[in-house]
């Protein structure tokens, strides 16, 4: 089966890479033209435009940082709708609203075309291990057509529901992680002010309740004080930003993440948009006038 991949950023270069490992011929497309290249040396086909991406594959993935983005991908001008052959698949594997991916879905079935909203998470290092969670929407005869490509890329896979609600189960977990992140920053912050050794207190309390995914995740970055992104804060802003338009248009409350969203346009302002979101410590960090750092720092 034929591959294309358009969209080559943090995390779509490597699950476009272990798609070329698994023996897929993949043809790719982004506008940055270093990661075109890049992936020319791992044996990938290099396209012009989606259109020339969409003419030569049975099934289409988009990486793609935002809703605008992702359209213009599919309706613009030499887009995937110009070049994709009747029956073929597209699978949006960007974190968008589940209106804009019903709206998307939708428009490509009139042209005969079939699309699954599948996001991620997981973040750089999964996507560079093919572990990442990967959260479906759409038909699921179309599903398990392409589980074994998804298998190449993520460890845990499935199917929520019809087009829709991957995006809509992405939204759930970015509130969770976020959240849990400003949470985490918090404790942190209070307790290196205090005075306690912060990787023993880690050590501490990893096994009991407050230990998570999040916490193994992030606090090693911190406390090496290294910001690099593996989930920028401003694709996490925009994230947020799509949590609250959908929460407000079915009348739900979001106040925590409300609160969280409004830390990331500060971080913004600060200008730490493109550091990683377990960079939030920093907005505590700011508030308490004292740096959380490792015993090497």
């Amino acid at each position: 089966m034929k591959l294309g991949f358009i969209g080559l950023g943090i995390m779509g270069r490597p699950m476009a890479c272990n798609l070329l490992k698994k023996g897929y011929e993949v043809t790719v497309f982004d506008i940055n033209e270093a990661a075109v290249q890049q992936l020319k040396q791992d044996g990938a086909k290099e396209a012009q435009s989606p259109k020339e991406v969409a003419q030569s594959s049975e099934v289409i993935f988009t990486m793609l940082p935002k809703t605008e983005h992702v359209k213009s991908v599919i309706y613009g001008e030499n887009g995937i709708m110009e070049g994709a052959h009747e029956g073929s698949i597209i699978i949006d594997m960007s974190s968008i609203t589940p209106v804009a991916s019903k709206e998307l879905a939708a428009a490509l079935a009139e042209r005969g075309l079939h699309m699954l909203d599948a996001p991620v998470s997981g973040g750089e290092p999964k996507a560079i291990d093919g572990t990442l969670a990967i959260m479906v929407g759409g038909k699921e005869e179309i599903f398990e057509k392409v589980k074994p490509i998804l298998e190449c890329m993520g460890s845990a896979i499935t199917l929520v529901g019809d087009n829709g609600c991957g995006t809509t189960a992405k939204l759930a977990n970015q509130i969770m992680v976020n959240v849990n992140i400003a949470a985490m920053s918090e404790a942190l912050v209070l307790a290196a002010k205090a005075g306690i050794d912060i990787q023993k207190m880690y050590e501490a309390i990893r096994g009991g309740l407050a230990g998570s995914s999040v916490l193994d995740a992030k606090v090693p970055l911190i406390l090496e004080r290294n910001f690099v992104a593996g989930g920028r804060i401003d694709i996490n802003l925009k994230d947020l930003t799509n949590v609250m338009d959908t929460a407000h248009s079915i009348g739900v409350p979001i106040p925590l993440t409300t609160q969280v969203l409004e830390m990331f346009h500060a971080l913004k302002v600060d200008g730490k948009e493109a550091d990683d979101h377990g960079g939030l410590v920093q907005y505590y960090e700011k508030l308490a006038n004292f740096e959380v750092k490792g015993a090497g720092n």
